[in-house]
């Protein structure tokens, strides 16, 4: 257990963690955790069940109740939520906009906190989210935080939806990043926010194959430090 390494990756809404993430770790023989599609997965089954996300204690109850698995396929990962694939469906729009209101209770991150550095106990782990580095994985070996402008990952997200057959306005979704950043940065229990000895990386001008170079190199200093 002594040779686990773990490598955190944090940033705003489409600052490219997923992807970077999962090339990350696939190159280095480590278990990719996505933390954003569990909270997706709840927002997904509260809306399922027609709950109400403004009540915290009905979430959690929720989420107590709730089997969530990720589990790494070929190239990539599949999400399940009580065995149901829902992989492609919490990326839908009405997920997007909901997923930060349920993230933001206090007794909702602790439960996924909990089951997140359990995931992270057994093996050496990439994991990308919103306060990984501050909250979840502290003792991270290596900590990134991504970044990049509005109107980048408001490209970046259509075409990502262009991909799926679905086509917004550019206009809405810098909209809706704009505001999932208020939110994110803005909520009292673990905000966005980069911690102290994470390492700051601008992907605006950037490729994906440069970002993940770019970590490699980080974590090879690290490993041999």
């Amino acid at each position: 257990m002594e040779n686990l390494f773990q490598v955190a990756i944090d940033g705003p809404a489409a600052a490219g963690k997923s992807t970077v993430a999962k090339i990350t770790a696939k190159t280095l023989g480590f278990v990719y955790i996505d933390t954003g599609a569990m909270y997706r997965s709840l927002t997904y089954k509260a809306l399922k069940q027609k709950k109400d996300l403004n009540d915290a204690r009905q979430l959690k109850k929720l989420l107590n109740q709730t089997e969530i698995k990720l589990v790494q396929e070929g190239s990539g990962q599949k999400v399940y939520v009580d065995g149901e694939d829902v992989t492609e469906r919490i990326r839908y729009p009405d997920v997007s906009e909901h997923v930060s209101l349920v993230s933001s209770f206090e007794d909702v991150r602790t439960e996924m906190v909990n089951r997140q550095r359990k995931l992270a106990e057994s093996c050496s782990v990439v994991m990308d989210g919103r306060d990984i580095g501050t909250h979840v994985l502290p003792d991270a070996q290596v900590k990134i935080f991504l970044i990049a402008s509005v109107d980048e990952r408001a490209v970046r997200r259509y075409r990502e939806e262009e991909l799926k057959g679905r086509h917004p306005s550019m206009e809405s979704l810098r909209e809706a990043i704009a505001l999932r950043d208020k939110k994110d940065m803005e909520r009292e229990v673990s905000p966005l926010v980069k911690a102290d000895d994470a390492i700051a990386l601008d992907t605006t001008s950037l490729t994906i194959d440069e970002v993940v170079e770019q970590i490699l190199h980080f974590v090879k200093e690290k490993q041999h430090s």
